[in-house]
């Protein structure tokens, strides 16, 4: 009786949030995603092992946008110029934001532009689907994914400490570069994208956040351990995501060319990196769970006498 009211609360609230969700779009930031996760594994009676898992991998990445809010507190020197000579360098003298949204923005919003934006929401879905059906079905990888991910995510946040960075949108309106439209904002009121309330909207955003790209990042890792896991012959269309991602955050004018291959070589390091990393922390907390178990059986024996 009681798993069965368990499964009707799970399917219900999973209901009410979707229909939410479909009232008022808002994004999908990873605490939603965790709610949602465990009320559809209620139905399935697996609500505990999900949070057992995904309880640390939400609440890092919380820790982390916590820690990226304050960035600009603690170094308010933001850069603009680096960027921009490097994508001219790259690209013989031209801005490939301005590029691109001469040969494709046209002054309203057309369908690609809805194509490379809900890519861009997608920053945190597909990465925590994945991760999901890795631990379902591939689970002696799962804290390999969850420790890449956490890897480049802090690793994302020293840069941003050290290097805070301007978009191109940022640096339009501040005249440095000729004047570009921020494409995304565009598409946002005509999705008419709101937002209810969650732990991710009260942590501070930090608009200078922008080398390295963690949304080329996050993408490239998520299209790795999709062909590297899974030898479906679809496996290939999870590529599909980082294209639309690096074409599609410079297009909008989020992210210069220079972002998002600075993004990409992160991604690179910390898939390279993540095994020694999640060793060290296993080494880690092994000694530490030996240390506090060999200090209270000694209390205990003090007690004892």
């Amino acid at each position: 009786m009681r798993r069965k009211y368990s499964k009707f609360i799970g399917a219900l609230g999973a209901i009410i949030y979707a229909g939410i969700f479909i009232h008022a779009p808002s994004f999908p930031t990873p605490d939603k995603l965790l709610v949602f996760a465990a009320l559809v594994a209620m139905v399935f009676g697996q609500a505990t092992e999900l949070l057992k898992r995904f309880v640390p991998f939400v609440g890092l990445l919380l820790v982390y946008e916590s820690f990226r809010g304050i960035v600009p507190s603690l170094n308010a020197h933001v850069n603009y110029g680096f960027m921009i000579a490097a994508d001219k360098l790259l690209f013989f003298g031209h801005l490939p934001t301005k590029l691109l949204q001469n040969a494709l923005w046209h002054g309203h919003v057309m369908w690609y532009d809805f194509v490379f934006y809900i890519a861009y929401m997608l920053h945190f879905v597909l990465p925590f689907a994945l991760a999901v059906l890795i631990w379902k079905t591939r689970e002696k990888h799962y804290w390999r994914y969850i420790t890449t991910y956490i890897t480049v995510s802090f690793a994302g946040f020293i840069t941003f400490l050290a290097f805070p960075a301007a978009p191109p949108w940022m640096a339009s309106g501040k005249g440095l570069i000729e004047p570009i439209t921020r494409i995304s904002s565009n598409v946002w009121y005509t999705l008419g994208i709101h937002d209810f309330p969650s732990v991710y909207n009260k942590l501070s955003p930090n608009p200078v956040a922008a080398m390295p790209s963690l949304h080329a990042a996050y993408s490239l890792l998520f299209a790795l351990f999709a062909t590297r896991l899974f030898k479906t012959r679809w496996r290939y269309l999870a590529w599909l995501h980082p294209l639309l991602i690096w074409v599609g955050t410079i297009y909008q004018g989020e992210h210069y060319a220079i972002d998002e291959i600075a993004g990409i070589i992160y991604a690179v390091l910390a898939y390279w990196s993540a095994p020694y990393v999640l060793s060290a922390i296993q080494k880690s907390w092994a000694a530490f769970s030996h240390k506090f178990l060999a200090r209270n059986q000694k209390h205990a024996k003090v007690k004892a006498l």
